[in-house]
């Protein structure tokens, strides 16, 4: 499951979903020596009269996908008395099944579709997948290659004459309002065809590097994952990938990975090779609206950056802890096209400008790109070490400036606090001693123990310093503080803007 803008969305998993593929315009064809396009279908004012003669083109390059996979699920283990336990628990392994849809993407079959449709535990893949044509016919397929980023995988069958195919269109070419038809295997009922409208063409839903989705209010369902999203022309223009459906449902809102994500994925999948994505090395967090306010900066431009690896290109470049990331290799940051989005479409090996924004100036760095690590090698990476948190030290007295404006007691760190933060003897900052619990520091998020080490990005050294810089935004007219916040035993600094009007 994912979720975005506060309601559960579900992967089309046995439904439809919409993968990351690119390609050429053109309509679905039979290669026998003949290029049969679709019928171009032109919008008149209103709905299309009918969708049947584009349907009728296109439908037999589409399939029906049919998946059984030995999953391993963790049950309970039997206790015994005095608290023993009992053999015969743990994990047990199930023989799971699952449906889903694809497209053929040239006449010896080759097929299209999401990598969850053939991965029912998100990590392994099917034992057998079964793919069958809209005439009925049936066959084993061969998983040819896969992506668990961008979901999309590859898959062969071999067919005793050639079959009819569809080619990918330029998803960049459509526009919000433009008609779509979607064809999969929805509930398993199989050659389900629905219509409507591009609701958005780059959508940003938060999901990590590939999160622009081609939004639509087209019915799409469990079954459609990995189903095609047609244009007017008969062009793949996306993959039917995911909904929101926070009743379980279809209500209007699908996701589908655009064509021209996807084409140089499928490419690289089709032809057995790897997927190379650059990397930096950095976490981010988006800016907000409060946070750009803080810092009198423009909204909806740059991230900031809440952590950076060691020995990694970001580091190496001289990117600090609190920058905020402006461009990446000359192209601005923004939400709808992120610093991850943009790092990961750079070749590895390839030399780019960063420009950061520091201290209220502006500077450009150069980074090499690395090549991104697997998931596994990424989560064990930022995976904070557990380390003991004995501070209990003395409540903060006095209400200073800072104090009274953030509903927060505070202490000017030194060594010996330090050593009982468990954090390095050199650590300078104001440790929270206490939070008012009706503050909005405490909806915020702010704890004791945290150590303010910056706000609005201004170094911090002591409680003094906190208070000048509150009573300089208080002056500007500024509702709120960023503060920079370090917690001991977790890697990276939080941003967390706190307001004081």
């Amino acid at each position: 499951m994912k979720y975005a803008y506060g309601v559960t969305s579900a992967l089309l998993l046995g439904g439809a979903a919409l993968s990351l593929i690119t390609g050429i315009p053109a309509g679905a064809q039979v290669a026998q020596n003949e290029q049969a396009s679709a019928t171009a279908l032109v919008p008149r004012p209103g709905a299309p009269a009918s969708f049947a003669d584009l349907t009728q083109q296109l439908q037999p390059a589409v399939v029906n996908i049919a998946v059984r996979q030995r999953v391993e699920i963790k049950g309970p283990q039997a206790v015994g008395p005095f608290g023993a336990l009992l053999p015969g628990g743990g994990a047990q392994s199930k023989l799971a099944e699952g449906v889903g849809s694809g497209f053929i993407i040239s006449a010896d079959g080759y097929i299209v579709t999401n990598n969850h449709v053939i991965s029912l535990d998100r990590e392994g893949q099917a034992d057998e997948v079964t793919v069958r044509l809209s005439d009925g016919r049936q066959f084993k397929a061969q998983i040819v290659g896969r992506d668990t980023e961008s979901d999309l995988a590859v898959l062969k069958i071999d067919a005793p004459a050639p079959l009819p195919f569809v080619k990918f269109g330029e998803s960049a070419k459509a526009r919000a309002g433009d008609w779509i038809i979607a064809i999969g295997n929805p509930f398993g009922l199989g050659g389900t065809v629905t219509s409507g409208i591009i609701s958005s063409v780059s959508r940003n839903t938060g999901t990590g590097a590939y999160d622009r989705y081609i939004q639509t209010d087209a019915s799409i369902n469990s079954g459609n994952s990995g189903g095609p999203m047609f244009d007017m022309n008969g062009n793949v223009i996306g993959i039917n990938n995911w909904i929101v459906a926070p009743a379980g449902g279809n209500i209007g809102i699908g996701f589908a990975i655009p064509s021209d994500t996807a084409r140089p994925i499928v490419e690289r999948l089709k032809n057995g090779q790897a997927i190379e994505r650059g990397y930096l090395g950095i976490s981010i967090q988006p800016m907000s609206d409060e946070i750009a306010d803080s810092l009198g900066l423009p909204h909806d431009r740059g991230e900031l950056v809440r952590l950076v690896q060691p020995n990694q290109p970001a580091a190496n470049a001289g990117v600090r802890v609190g920058d905020i990331v402006l461009k990446v290799n000359n192209v601005p940051v923004t939400p709808d096209r992120t610093l991850s989005a943009i790092v990961s479409d750079i070749a590895p090996g390839t030399r780019i400008p960063l420009e950061v924004l520091r201290g209220g100036k502006t500077t450009t760095l150069y980074a090499v790109v690395a090549k991104r690590p697997s998931q596994q090698e990424l989560a064990r990476s930022l995976t904070p070490e557990a380390k003991p948190d004995p501070f209990a030290g003395p409540q903060g007295q006095g209400e200073g400036r800072a104090e009274a404006a953030l509903g927060l007691r505070m202490l000017t760190v030194d060594s010996d606090i330090a050593a009982q933060l468990g954090v390095p003897g050199s650590t300078r900052g104001v440790v929270i001693a206490g939070v008012n619990p009706a503050s909005d520091a405490a909806n915020r998020g702010l704890q004791r123990r945290d150590i303010v080490v910056s706000a609005n990005m201004t170094e911090i050294r002591s409680v003094e310093d906190l208070d000048k810089v509150v009573g300089a935004a208080k002056s500007a007219g500024r509702p709120t503080v960023t503060l920079q916040i370090m917690r001991p035993g977790q890697q990276g600094l939080v941003y967390i803007p706190v307001r004081i009007g």
